[in-house]
């Protein structure tokens, strides 16, 4: 019962998602792109609060910290160095009946298919690294081109233009190499290769962190779950570069700035995160210590955010000489690094998850007001009153230069109020006909539904005192 329930409140959220544009399916009119979704109108507007919220909290009100914003393609080099191209894999497993393909460790039973219970094959590692290709040349075309012609010149028997063909497909061969490139899987290795620079022009002293929000990719097995698991997705991360000594105790502080940033920030419930330390062997190459916080979503309970010590693993990878020099002992060491890694797409996920409501009869979204696409949304009582319509648009354009804020001109003040508690906007202004005497609007509340009367001219200073 409780499955079925948590299915159907899935369901509730993708569907309101939707239907008041928050999130679309990719392509849509084009049938589509498995697990690819666009954000719309609302969806950006929320999903640029948390990013803006989350670079606020760590990069602008803190002095150890400075930001980056690095290419999503990179050198090659970079991941030989980083280990991912040898290291950065799942285990896969495929159906010999209907050949669906699953990721092994994410399985109840290892040995059946869970589409249709046939035999799975052994596990392999499938690496997640996306490709793509840079340049004019693209050697993978001239080699399937090569291939076929093969297939029809050994059919001919005619030897002499096969061996020819071999030479220009060892080029062809060649060429793939030169030109393969790949989206980056992470936005954390830029700031490890970009670290001295940072450290050259910032003039920065260890601890120090520099953070970055940005796309990463990844060639998942089994995507799925809505925006939870897909193949582009968005990171907020930082590398906090520290002394080898000090680790255990840089940890723990960055442990508690991401349990205030869930459950102060996001407004997430306590109750519904929990912390799971990450065990010998399920860990990633490079990490000594992770913790994992795993978020009640209503499809299980799955991870949220991740923070690791990868100990001085990445800067020992890029750099041949220690790349910092301590300014009192003027010792050169390479620093270590605490890494709280956050997703934006998940993070959206479990606001929409954790705020969604449904309490006498109404629909709302419970957001943190600091969240809310809309702070306000702006109504008149009657749409056929041209005093209360202009009125009401006064309102809404005096406000709009300091908050973003909806304006509904449809005249009926339930529709606006359940309208507006769908997408989370914390209060609804409405003009009526006592505006018009005093100069005073009915402000409601989205959580309570309780009204009071408000000067206009203190309208600003009210919102201001709620949101900043």
């Amino acid at each position: 019962m409780a499955k079925e329930k948590n299915s159907d409140l899935m369901e509730k959220i993708i569907s309101l998602c939707k239907r008041r544009g928050f999130v679309f399916p990719g392509s849509e009119i084009y049938g589509g792109l498995a697990n690819s979704w666009d954000y719309g109108p609302l969806g950006v507007e929320l999903k640029n609060n948390i990013k803006n919220l989350w670079w606020k909290k760590f990069v602008q009100q803190r002095d150890d910290m400075v930001g980056i914003d690095a290419a999503l393609i990179m050198n090659p080099k970079v991941w030989v160095s980083s280990g991912h191209l040898e290291n950065f894999s799942d285990p896969l497993v495929e159906c010999k009946k209907c050949h669906h393909r699953f990721r092994e460790d994410l399985l109840e039973d290892k040995k059946k298919c869970p589409d249709c219970k046939g035999e799975l094959t052994e596990a392999k590692q499938f690496n997640l690294m996306l490709k793509t290709f840079l340049g004019s040349v693209d050697g993978w075309a001239e080699w399937a081109e090569l291939l076929d012609r093969l297939i029809i010149l050994n059919k001919a028997k005619n030897y002499q233009e096969i061996d020819e063909l071999i030479k220009f497909g060892v080029d062809a061969y060649h060429k793939t190499g030169e030109s393969t490139f790949y989206f980056r899987p992470e936005t954390a290795q830029a700031m490890f290769v970009d670290f001295k620079s940072v450290l050259d022009t910032c003039r920065k002293k260890i601890p120090f962190g520099i953070a970055q929000i940005g796309k990463a990719f990844r060639n998942e097995i089994t995507p799925g779950n809505f925006i939870f698991r897909t193949r582009e997705f968005e990171q907020m991360e930082i590398e906090y570069f520290i002394k080898e000594e000090n680790w255990k105790e840089m940890f723990e502080e960055w442990r508690k700035e991401m349990w205030s940033w869930m459950t102060n920030e996001l407004g997430l419930d306590k109750n519904s995160v929990h912390e799971l330390d990450v065990p010998d062997g399920e860990r990633a190459h490079y990490s000594k210590r992770t913790i994992d916080f795993e978020f009640d979503f209503p499809f299980g309970r799955k991870e949220l955010y991740g923070l690791a010590y990868r100990t001085d693993f990445d800067l020992k990878n890029h750099f041949q000489e220690p790349p910092y020099e301590d300014i009192e002992t003027k010792e050169k060491i390479y620093p270590h690094v605490i890494e709280p890694s956050l997703g934006v797409d998940r993070s959206v996920l479990a606001v929409l998850c954790n705020s969604y409501k449904e309490e006498d009869g109404r629909i709302f979204l419970k957001l943190n007001p600091k969240l809310a696409p809309y702070k306000a949304a702006v109504s008149c009582l009657k749409k056929n009153e041209p005093n209360l319509v202009k009125k009401a648009e006064d309102v809404f354009h005096d406000l709009k230069k300091e908050f973003s804020v909806d304006f509904d001109n449809r005249g009926n003040p339930g529709k606006f109020y359940g309208s507006q508690d769908e997408i989370g906007t914390p209060y609804c202004i409405m003009v009526d006909f006592q505006t018009l005497e005093d100069d005073t609007v009915t402000v409601r509340d989205r959580d309570t539904t309780k009204q009071e009367r408000i000067k206009i001219n203190d309208l600003s200073n009210f919102l201001k005192n709620e949101f900043i």
